[in-house]
């Protein structure tokens, strides 16, 4: 039910999400609501419930899967490594208040508290990409489809 509630948008926060991964023995799509967390400018979606959940295992297997917040978004995601966590796991603790009890420590800890879990809890990089089909529900990109957009950035000066 909050999958469907994510991923229409209404009612929800504009952080929450449904994101959609093909099984990794099924092959079949499989949906659940995320919360995804800004941080210096990218995006993110954690596993609160640590490295054991089935949708971790699928996206170390196939990084692909869609995003859905009103519309359909091919994305990768890419893990981040756990020296790289801590600050995006207390970014997502602001944001997804439900999360609190998984993770064992406080919202308003320091980054060092942060730093002593990270490696417990999965962290991943969401990159939009463009597909043919994108957009189309329930499709996910087929392997050597997708492309990754490229980030903004500044424009370096010549000379």
């Amino acid at each position: 039910m909050s999958a469907v509630q994510f991923a229409s948008g209404l009612l929800t926060p504009r952080q929450a999400a449904t994101l959609e991964v093909r099984g990794r023995r099924s092959g079949r799509v499989i949906s659940f609501p995320v919360v995804v967390a800004d941080h210096e400018g990218e995006r993110y979606v954690v596993s609160m419930l640590g490295e054991s959940t089935s949708w971790v295992r699928n996206l170390r297997a196939d990084n692909r899967g869609v995003l859905r917040r009103r519309r359909a978004e091919p994305v990768r995601l890419e893990e981040v490594p756990p020296e790289r966590r801590a600050p995006i796991l207390r970014r997502y603790l602001e944001l997804a208040p439900g999360a609190r009890a998984h993770l064992p420590v406080d919202r308003r800890a320091p980054l060092t508290e942060f730093e002593r879990i990270a490696d417990r809890f999965p962290v991943f990089r969401v990159r939009s990409v463009r597909a043919p089909g994108a957009g189309r529900p329930g499709v996910l990109p087929a392997a050597g489809q997708a492309r990754v957009m490229p980030s903004a950035s500044p424009r370096q000066p010549q000379g």
